[in-house]
């Protein structure tokens, strides 16, 4: 589902148990933050069990049902369920899920009792183990606060717990049996409650979610644009006749982006634990606004290789698509690098949030017109210029601000020394 993407929520199932599916045949409806999208099935066979319903949120590799592989002389098919943790009824019954022992490997040695019967909260398998292994006592683990659903304690909770234990850090985990009350919101009756959607619940979450995990500053640069308004003027009508489409700024703004990418590729990474990756591909993340107020981030694949008429064409058809619903799970995923163009709601600038796991976004403000000193061979003069003013967050942990700083002054030079003599 791409790499910004962690969970879904099961809109419903397209074959029923007992029912044949051929392969890449879609199998199930899921929705995320982003899209609703089928997911086709990667086996043809007989279904033979489906392990989630209708409104389960899963996790982004969780079994979600077994098929019976038709193929003559083939094993059962074994699903990998790394970084899973399987909800069942019967919290002390594992052997509702056929086939449980071959589908994950973290089982405990035969013989080993596991002593939760008494707990009320569920651990799962690879939990269980974690703590066999590392000699976590049962109090220890009912102290740990779960992150997961149902207050569920994951395997990062754990893994975390356990870091901190490790460095002699005195982090007591809060009992999850307590609850911490929250501030209670005080309503009139002339107020009106309304209900999140599922996609503002979900882009809350990952917003928390990328503050949590990223120390974020911001640096701003602000750039004279004045040749690329000029230059905009001029052509956009004969743009619009001869490809039938709006020629914007954001392609404008795209191609500076990879460009400086290009040349600072130490920003077009993503962060996993204590790994730094380089991304090979240049994948800029457009975010768009959505009719009803929420926002959905489309990627330009490859676009440091795409001419400016690539990119405008790229921009206009995943804009087209998003407002009207249409784009693809492919469309969302791959981002190594994501710009914002807050100024078309007539901002100065701002400080955006990344998108896990990158390590930055841009944000473009509204151009307005300003007095200015233009240099010249003749001598300094005030003039009316174009300026906008560009706003970059970056994640502190890996990007220091001397990078950070040196990546949105490049945006604005290329944007500053724009051709202007190009045809498109």
């Amino acid at each position: 589902m791409g790499e910004s993407i962690f969970e879904a929520t099961v809109l419903g199932w397209l074959k029923a148990v007992g029912e044949d599916i051929e392969q890449d045949e879609s199998l199930i409806e899921v929705a995320t933050d982003k899209v609703d999208t089928e997911v086709p099935s990667t086996k043809s066979g007989k279904l033979l069990e489906l392990l989630v319903q209708e409104g389960d949120v899963v996790k982004i590799g969780q079994v979600i049902a077994v098929l019976d592989v038709d193929e003559e002389g083939a094993e059962q098919s074994q699903i990998s369920v790394e970084k899973q943790e399987v909800v069942v009824e019967d919290k002390n019954d594992l052997s509702v899920i056929p086939g449980l022992d071959m589908l994950q490997n973290e089982k405990p040695n035969e013989g080993e009792e596991l002593k939760f019967d008494q707990s009320d909260r569920f651990y799962s398998p690879l939990v269980r183990n974690i703590a066999k292994e590392e000699g976590i006592s049962n109090e220890e683990l009912e102290n740990i606060t779960g992150t997961g659903r149902d207050n569920r304690v994951t395997k990062d909770d754990i893994l975390g717990y356990l870091k901190s234990r490790k460095s002699g850090d005195n982090i007591q985990a809060s009992p999850a049996s307590v609850a911490v009350p929250k501030e209670k919101v005080s309503v009139s009756a002339s107020d009106e409650i309304i209900e999140m959607d599922r996609m503002r619940k979900m882009i809350a979450d990952r917003m928390l979610e990328s503050k949590r995990i990223s120390p974020h500053v911001t640096s701003f640069v602000e750039a004279d644009v004045t040749e690329i308004v000029d230059w905009r003027k001029k052509n956009k009508d004969a743009f619009k006749k001869r490809h039938g489409e709006n020629l914007t700024f954001t392609p404008i703004f795209v191609e500076a982006i990879a460009k400086a990418l290009r040349d600072f590729p130490m920003i077009n990474i993503s962060v996993e634990g204590d790994r730094i990756i380089k991304k090979k591909d240049v994948n800029i993340g457009m975010a768009v606004a959505l009719p009803n107020g929420n926002l959905i981030v489309p990627v330009i694949r490859k676009a440091d290789e795409l001419n400016l008429t690539g990119l405008a064409k790229s921009v206009n058809d995943l804009a087209l698509r998003a407002r009207s619903n249409k784009l693809t799970a492919d469309d969302l995923s791959g981002g190594t690098y994501t710009m914002t163009n807050i100024g078309s709601f007539g901002n100065l600038s701002g400080t955006p949030i990344i998108m896990q796991p990158q390590v930055g976004i841009l944000a473009l403000g509204a151009i307005v017109k300003k007095p200015a000193v233009v240099e010249t061979p003749q001598g300094d003069f005030i003039g009316i210029r174009h300026k906008m003013i560009l706003s970059h967050s970056y994640d502190h942990r890996v990007v220091d601000g001397a990078l950070g700083g040196m990546f949105v002054k490049r945006v604005a030079e290329y944007l500053e020394g724009f051709d202007v003599n190009q045809n498109i």
